[in-house]
C-alpha cells in the first residue's frame, strides 16, 4: 500500500514533465520581395500558426528574404537545422535553402532565380513553402507551411531547357542490325597477295637455276619415296586451293579446319619427303 501511494505522485511528475517538453517555433516572421528595379515590393508578416492566405509573386529580377527569430519553448536559441524549403506540389520535388542563423535565433535567407531548380522556374503552380526547425534533444522540431510563392518568368527571355533524368527502369526492347558477312576480302588485299604471289615466281626460278635444281631425279625420287613426294606435292597444291576457296567463297571457320588437316599432312609427309632429297645429297647426287 505504502508502494502505491509513493508511487502515484512519481507518475504524476513524470507526467508533468512530459507536457512541459519543450518545442521549436519562429517569432518575428517577416516574408518580403524585392524588386530589383525598385519597383513596389511586397512586405508580409508571417506566423507559425496559419500560412498566407494569399501566394507572393517571385519576378526573374526579384529576391525573396525571410527574416525570423527561431525559439525553442518561447526563448530565442539557435538550432542545429533550420531551412526554408520549397516543394512543388504536383511532383512532390522539394529544394531546402539553409538560413543563417545566430546564436540568439535571429535568422534570414534570401532566394532569387538562380537559385532555384530548373523544374521550379517552369511550374505552372505556386509552390509551396515551408519553414523546417530542429535540433538536438528532446524538442519537438518544426515543420508547417508558412506560404506559397508564385515563381513568374521574363516572357522576352525563353524558357531554361530540361530533360528529365535517366532513370533506372523498363526500357524499349533494341533490336540488333548486323552487316552481313562479307562474300570476299577487299580487293586491295587480293590485289597485293597476287603481286606478291607473281613476283616471287621469277625468284622461284632463279632459286633453282642458283642451286642447280635436276629435273632429272625426279623420276629417282618418286620411286625411291612415291607417297610421301605425291603426298607433299599434293597437300601444297590442296593448299592453294583452300586459300582459293576463303578468298572465294568459304569464311574463316570453314577454312580453319581444313588448313589444319592439310598443314598436318604437309608436315609428315613433307619431313619423309625432304629426308629422301637429303639421303641423295648426302651420297653425292646432284
Amino acid at each position: 500500500m505504502r508502494f502505491t501511494q509513493s508511487f502515484a505522485p512519481a507518475l504524476l511528475v513524470l507526467a508533468g514533465v512530459a507536457q512541459a517538453a519543450s518545442s521549436w517555433g519562429f517569432d518575428d516572421g517577416t516574408l518580403s520581395v524585392v524588386a530589383k528595379k525598385g519597383g513596389a515590393g511586397v512586405k508580409e508578416k508571417i506566423t507559425s500558426k496559419s500560412p498566407l492566405s494569399k501566394p507572393v509573386t517571385l519576378g526573374s529580377t526579384d529576391t525573396l528574404k525571410l527574416v525570423l527569430s527561431a525559439t525553442d519553448n518561447g526563448k530565442g536559441k539557435r538550432p542545429h537545422q533550420a531551412f526554408l524549403v520549397l516543394k512543388q506540389q504536383d511532383t512532390g520535388l522539394e529544394a531546402p535553402f539553409p538560413l543563417t542563423v545566430k546564436e540568439t535565433g535571429k535568422a534570414v535567407v534570401q532566394i532569387s532565380h538562380k537559385d532555384l531548380p530548373v523544374q521550379f522556374l517552369l511550374a505552372s503552380e505556386p509552390l509551396q513553402a515551408s519553414v523546417v526547425i530542429g535540433s538536438f534533444g528532446s524538442a519537438k522540431p518544426l515543420d508547417t507551411p508558412v506560404f506559397s510563392v508564385n515563381i513568374e518568368t521574363d516572357p522576352a527571355i525563353p524558357p531554361p531547357a530540361y530533360e528529365k533524368p535517366v532513370r533506372y527502369g523498363k526500357k524499349a526492347e533494341i533490336h540488333h542490325i548486323f552487316r552481313p558477312d562479307p562474300k570476299s576480302p577487299p580487293a586491295v588485299i587480293s590485289v597485293v597477295f597476287a603481286l606478291a604471289v607473281v613476283a616471287a615466281l621469277p625468284a622461284l626460278f632463279v632459286g633453282w637455276l642458283l642451286l642447280g635444281a635436276n629435273v632429272n631425279h625426279l623420276t629417282k625420287a618418286i620411286g625411291t619415296a612415291p607417297i610421301s613426294h605425291a603426298a607433299f606435292f599434293g597437300s601444297i597444291v590442296a593448299m592453294e586451293f583452300v586459300f582459293f576457296l576463303y578468298f572465294t567463297t568459304w569464311n574463316l571457320f570453314q577454312a580453319l579446319p581444313v588448313l589444319i588437316g592439310v598443314s598436318t599432312v604437309t608436315i609428315l609427309s613433307g619431313s619423309k619427303a625432304l629426308g629422301e632429297v637429303q639421303r641423295r645429297r648426302l651420297a653425292g647426287e646432284r
